[in-house]
């Protein structure tokens, strides 16, 4: 039975790159769900496949909203994934974007029909994208960490062994149905500060955008990501200021930030940076 209800565009794409992000657990101020908004901002797009909502969705747990549009005509929206074809010929590789709510139930199919969809175009690489409540500044880069379920994966894209244990979301169930599948998958995962957690959290975003670019070596645009970037961490200082506690607490973290970077980190994160930059120079 297929959950994802293909429609029918005739969407060719080459050997495609898959994103995704899901909102709920795995996307902490919505700054993985906000990156993969950016790219279908930025890149143009198709939508090629939609869910069953039925199948996954508990809809007493996200419930169904209703939109009234300018002749007072009622449409009610479901709790869906959404799959996006995406053409990028100045890239070596199109993508595929799937941006969706985590699903309430049947986890295994709902993440073997996803790579089902990922087998008819051929993808080989699949990434997936989170953001999690941290003890980290506001007023600092945030870290983002990328690693592979396996091993052997890890080492060949060169990235970390997630040695994580514990509860998991459905990034966690899709990233293992891949090491099963055999196909090669990388999470992408950015921390951001837990005192400031209501979303949207453009900075967690730009973050995600920026270290897939540099995995992928490739140039993405920016957009407005930076302007809404400083404008977010202006008012957190806002807010800081208002509140000595905060205040306390942020230079606290901004202490022990600052104390725990090595000069060798710093100086590979300016390399990333301005390798990033000539990047997009190339692309201009």
């Amino acid at each position: 039975m297929n959950h994802f209800d293909n429609l029918g565009i005739d969407f060719i794409l080459r050997t495609p790159v898959m994103i995704l992000a899901f909102e709920g657990w795995n996307d902490a101020g919505e700054s993985a769900t906000g990156a993969v908004s950016h790219l279908l901002s930025c890149w143009p797009h198709s939508k090629i496949a939609d869910c069953d909502p039925e199948d996954f969705y508990d809809f007493q747990v996200n419930r169904p909203t209703v939109k009234v549009d300018t002749h007072v005509v009622r449409e009610i929206h479901w709790p869906n994934t959404t799959v996006f074809g995406v053409s990028t010929p100045h890239l070596e590789h199109d993508f595929i974007i799937v941006k969706g709510i985590e699903p309430s139930m049947r986890w295994k199919t709902f993440a073997n029909a996803i790579l089902d969809l990922a087998d008819d175009y051929e993808v080989e690489l699949v990434v997936t994208m989170g953001s999690l409540l941290a003890d980290v500044p506001h007023s600092r880069a945030f870290t983002v960490s990328g690693s592979g379920a396996h091993p052997d994966v890890a080492q060949r894209l060169g990235v970390e062994v997630s040695k994580y244990e514990g509860p998991t979301g459905i990034i966690g169930v899709i990233q293992d149905t891949c090491n099963q599948r055999g196909i090669d998958a990388v999470s992408l995962w950015v921390a951001i500060p837990h005192y400031v957690s209501q979303p949207p959290c453009p900075k967690g975003s730009m973050a995600l955008v920026n270290a897939l670019e540099d995995f992928l070596e490739i140039a993405i645009p920016e957009g407005e990501l930076p302007a809404q970037s400083k404008a977010w961490e202006e008012s957190v200082n806002k807010l800081a200021l208002e509140d000595s506690d905060i205040a306390e607490y942020v230079k606290q973290l901004e202490s022990s930030k600052d104390e725990s970077e090595l000069p060798e980190a710093s100086g590979d994160s300016i390399a990333r940076e301005f390798e990033r930059y000539l990047r997009r120079q190339d692309k201009g």
